[in-house]
């Protein structure tokens, strides 16, 4: 099968008074109908600009964009903006990180909904517009659809805002979903319920879903593919389980460190990783992660001078950029995944 979305080389860069900040750099992946690729990393890594370069959302005035992104054979990058409205919402579909900032406070909930439908059915009438958002809001485990149809977001809890974004993405079928931080403050139980509803429709209807999130529960447990960002980069990529239970770059394993694990010594301390993320005008000469790196040695020059190249890292698709030889590699991953316990 031919992967429903197909992204090569990626570039956002947006110019500042300071300078050309790259915010996304060189990014490439694929996502096929009924596969889920999760995208984590940081806050600053370039998760959410990769998103909304997706839907073609940066303003050309301020944002250059560059390389490939082809939804269903159809390339985006330079494409007309008419053209690109004719396929959001219809084709491709997000739901937004912060239900309460992207629901209009002076609407009701259903008629937003309905909006998004009659975008792309412009023959619709009222009453079969209102009969499918009600059909949809009940479809995302919306209680009284009917009546919540003419409430408004400030009458809904966060995690029924956040269901009704949902149906506002898949009111018109899209084949290809991407969810930014789909789970941000939400509680353990309603966040395992759209966890649930996503893997529900994905089933249903084959959908693609690009998640971006920071949380490597929701990875482990939704995404079959999994992409490590840093500073606009790459850092490792490939299957779930091995970037979840054998991961290679250091980067990797100081997130999964950050992490509570059933597996690892309940009395232990959570390690962060040191230091903050770089700021995008001064990046580092050589890896962007080596200022905080705690495994640049015995290769710290190159570390400190040459970028790495993002390379096959064994089978199975799973690349990664780091200096670190391969022995030295799969020892200390060995000695990090025992430590914390990885395995999940």
């Amino acid at each position: 099968m031919d992967p429903y979305l197909r992204v090569t080389d990626l570039r956002v860069d947006f110019t500042t008074i300071d300078g050309v900040v790259r915010a996304v750099d060189g990014v490439s992946f694929t996502v096929e109908r009924g596969r889920s690729l999760g995208v984590v990393g940081e806050s600053g890594a370039g998760k959410s600009t990769l998103a909304l370069a997706l839907l073609g959302l940066h303003d050309p005035r301020r944002a250059t964009v560059a390389g490939e992104i082809t939804v269903a054979g159809q390339g985006l990058v330079g494409r007309p903006e008419a053209e690109i409205r004719r396929l959001r919402g219809r084709d491709v579909a997000m739901i937004f990180q912060d239900p309460l900032s992207a629901l209009h406070p002076y609407h009701p909930v259903g008629r937003q909904i309905a909006e998004a439908y009659r975008v792309h059915h412009r023959r619709a009438g009222r009453a079969e517009t209102r009969r499918r958002v009600v059909e949809m809001m009940d479809r995302v485990g919306i209680s009284q659809p009917d009546r919540r149809y003419d409430q408004y977001p400030h009458e809904f809890s966060g995690g029924l805002r956040q269901r009704a974004m949902i149906a506002m993405a898949l009111v018109n079928d899209p084949a290809l979903l991407i969810a930014d931080e789909p789970t941000a403050a939400l509680d353990v139980t309603v966040r395992a319920q759209i966890l649930d509803l996503l893997t529900d429709v994905q089933a249903e209807f084959g959908t693609a879903i690009v998640l971006i999130t920071h949380d490597l529960g929701v990875v482990g447990q939704v995404a079959d593919e999994v992409l490590v960002m840093y500073a606009g980069r790459v850092m490792e990529q490939g299957q779930v389980e091995q970037v979840l239970r054998t991961p290679q770059h250091p980067y990797t394993w100081g997130l999964l460190a950050s992490v509570p694990s059933l597996r690892g010594d309940p009395e232990a301390d959570l390690r962060p990783i040191p230091g903050i993320p770089p700021s995008l005008l001064d990046l580092p000469a050589g890896c962007v992660f080596q200022p905080r790196c705690r495994h640049t040695e015995p290769v710290g020059h190159r570390c400190r001078t040459k970028p790495p190249e993002l390379r096959a890292a064994g089978t199975g698709g799973h690349r990664l950029a780091c200096h670190l030889p391969t022995g030295e590699r799969i020892r200390r991953q060995a000695e990090e995944t025992a430590r914390v316990g990885v395995a999940r």
